[in-house]
């Protein structure tokens, strides 16, 4: 089991980076977007890596875990993940942005409550 909270655990971490970058841009989440050479590839790179931990878990049996999770977040990053990741200029920043000011905290309460326990 040590091994599944070590991957809430970065996922938590991701997640809080993402918070600071977003928190740079005093809470501005699209202009932080906008941001092309920096900002922009930083947030969907985070993104990408979350729903690689996400993934993992799922390749590890780990469903005690991921039943704590919204089957919607869920379903939700890793649809982001593959757009980031086969279509990058194609991603629908309206999108990131919906998931990263929705969606984000209730990730981060998931965790918070797991690590908790």
């Amino acid at each position: 089991m040590r091994e599944p909270l070590n991957r809430v655990r970065i996922i938590r971490t991701r997640i809080l980076l993402l918070n600071e970058i977003i928190s740079d841009f005093g809470g501005d989440i699209g202009r932080a977007l906008l941001d092309e050479k920096v900002f922009k590839p930083a947030i969907l790179m985070h993104l990408v890596a979350i729903a690689e931990q996400m993934n993992r878990l799922k390749d590890e049996n780990a469903f005690d875990i991921l039943e704590r999770f919204k089957k919607a977040d869920l379903k939700g990053l890793s649809e982001m993940r593959n757009f980031i990741a086969h279509d990058y200029e194609g991603v629908d920043m309206a999108l990131v942005e919906a998931a990263l000011r929705q969606g984000l905290p209730r990730l981060l309460q998931a965790v918070d409550n797991m690590l908790d326990d």
